[in-house]
């Protein structure tokens, strides 16, 4: 369902709950929001509120945002509602036409679907992305050369000691590879255990914290696109110590591994954090959308959008992508 003429929203139940970034994206698309909670409250309570929002606007959309199980005079009153042009759509359905999110829910039995939709590529995608890859590597192997000699030049001054940086990380079908990265940190940073990175890290020295910040340092992961380890686009591969303890508590964390891992991918355009395991849930989200929901117009635009954020050293404001 095309909903984008909709110039009013009303958000009706606390299933999903939108953050701050996400309201500032939706506000630049719809008129006004609206969020109309509907737990633990009497049916006639959510209706008054429903009817006033509605009384604010003529074209209005109702995101049906509700966990528990509506009431059926609720289930009346809505019916009747769509016969005064209000349309509706799912929560699952506005995340991914709006947010390029796929829904996760926190009860496993919610949802299966997930199985058969977040698939691996077809062959004929498999081929377009692996063309893709094969151009990127081509257009990028100069850079990346001159990008290492000045890393290494600067490496001598600052922290001594190998240019690239080895990690096991976990690729497709669950399987571990060896990731390359321009080394960014000094030697032995991890003597401690592992440990997500932070900022004013302490174990970075200054021309790591650059190529860190503008992303330089993945350039290394060429070589694993290369060997077919690796896309240029797809989802961030992790270690093993933390992919082992999200799926422990984060539903259907390890469909990520259908396909193999991108040197950027959607989830690092659009949520550009990763500390813990709400951030992990977080790019997931995307990460799925992703896999769903490929096309070649895609991939063309996570590319575009990367080189803008390469070039730029900012982060773009992506509501509209």
């Amino acid at each position: 369902m095309r909903v984008k003429e909709i110039e009013d929203l009303i958000i009706l139940g606390d299933k999903y709950s939108f953050s701050e970034i996400e309201y500032s994206r939706l506000k630049k698309k719809f008129n006004s929001i609206i969020h109309i909670s509907y737990k633990s409250k009497p049916f006639h309570n959510n209706i008054d509120k429903i009817n006033e929002a509605l009384e604010q606007s003529t074209q209005r959309v109702i995101v049906l945002n509700t966990q528990a199980p509506l009431e059926k005079e609720l289930i009346v009153y809505l019916t009747k509602l769509e016969l005064q042009n209000v349309k509706y759509i799912t929560i699952e359905h506005f995340l991914e036409t709006y947010l390029k999110k796929y829904f996760i829910s926190e009860e496993l039995s919610v949802n299966t679907a997930f199985l058969e939709e977040v698939s691996p590529y077809s062959k004929f995608q498999y081929a377009i992305k692996r063309s893709i890859d094969f151009i990127g590597i081509f257009l990028l192997f100069l850079p990346t050369l001159i990008f290492s000699l000045y890393t290494k030049f600067r490496m001598h001054k600052e922290s001594p000691g190998s240019l690239y940086f080895e990690q096991k990380r976990v690729g497709l079908g669950g399987e571990e590879f060896n990731c390359i990265k321009l080394r960014s940190m000094h030697l032995n940073a991890e003597e401690n255990g592992a440990k997500f990175a932070k900022e004013d890290d302490p174990r970075v020295y200054p021309w790591g914290d650059r190529i860190r910040y503008t992303k330089i340092d993945e350039l290394g992961q060429l070589y694993n696109v290369l060997k077919g380890e690796m896309h240029l686009i797809g989802p961030r591969p992790e270690r093993k110590i933390w992919t082992k303890e999200f799926e422990k508590s984060i539903p259907y964390y390890s469909q990520r591994h259908v396909v193999a891992p991108g040197i950027t991918g959607l989830a690092q355009l659009k949520y550009q954090y990763g500390r813990g395991k709400i951030d992990a849930k977080e790019k997931l989200m995307y990460d799925l959308y992703y896999i769903k929901n490929w096309s070649l117009k895609l991939e063309l635009e996570i590319i575009w959008k990367t080189l803008v954020f390469l070039l730029t050293s900012k982060k773009e404001d992506l509501s509209n992508f």
